[in-house]
This record gives structure tokens, sequence and C-alpha cells, in this order.
């Protein structure tokens, strides 16, 4: 038996020490706003936190989780920068389909909560990997900036 800490609240899994983080949140917990996407890190749809650092959770098995804190876009709406970065994607239209939405939010909160005001090559170092199909990175980079100069990021 594995405990995980997801949200604030521990959760105990039963699970191979191996299995990767994502099919813990999604299929055994119920945490279904992670996205599987690529299942090679590739793609970025499945960021979560990981003690405040985004992770491909496809690719990190639950061990490496163990007495950490992971944190899932279902606790966004509770994090003050979260909650901006989620405003600011509504407000300048970011997404389209909306399938990688989740994972581009978790990495820019984290980049936000690290560098509050970023630069474009801040920016684009910490949202490189995260894939859009729909195209919609200059959006992307409007919220990001959006946060950053409206004072949400704390």
């Amino acid at each position: 038996m594995i405990t995980l800490e997801i949200n604030g609240s521990k959760h105990d899994v039963d699970l191979p020490q191996d299995t990767p983080i994502l099919w813990a949140l999604r299929d055994h917990l119920g945490f279904t706003g992670t996205k599987f996407g690529c299942g090679m890190s590739l793609c970025g749809a499945c960021t979560v936190h990981l003690d405040g650092e985004p992770i491909r959770s496809c690719v990190t098995p639950i061990t490496a989780a163990v007495g950490k804190k992971i944190v899932t876009i279902e606790a966004m709406e509770n994090d003050a920068t979260g909650k901006a970065v989620q405003q600011a994607w509504v407000e300048m239209g970011v997404p389209q389909c909306g399938f990688c939405q989740t994972g581009q939010i978790m990495s820019a909160t984290a980049l936000l909560k690290k560098t509050p005001a970023p630069t474009d090559a801040d920016i684009d170092a910490a949202m490189s990997g995260n894939l859009c199909r729909c195209g919609t990175y200059t959006r992307i980079r409007s919220a990001i900036k959006n946060v950053a100069q409206t004072g949400g990021a704390k």
C-alpha cells in the first residue's frame, strides 16, 4: 500500500510501485482532470505539480511521490495563482478543443509562482513541451502575461 498526498488529502493506493502517477490519479482515485496524451512525456497534457514543480505524470512512478505533495488541476480554483490563470484563460479565449489545457494551466501556474513577471524567454522555457494541436500558443502567452501584469501571480 502506498500513500499519496493529493490536493491536501491522503489517499492509499494498492498498485505496483512502477504505476505512473497519471493512472493512479485517473483510474484509481477519480482525478480525471489530468489528461493522457502521449504516454511518453512529450505533450504535457498530464502535467501535475509535485512539491510545486511541474512534472509529467504519465512517466513518473507513484513511488516518486511518496512523502511529497501532488497538486492537480482540480485544486487550481483554490490556489490564488491557479485561479488567476484559469480566469485569464477564459478572458483571453485560450482553449479551443481544450484537451491540452489542463497541462498548459498547470505549467503556467508553476511558472508564475516561481517567476511572477516572466520574460518571453521564461514563458518559452516553462511552456516548452506543452503541445497544443489547436495552436493557441499566442493566446497562452497573452494569458500568462495578463496574469503577470495584473498581479494575479503570487
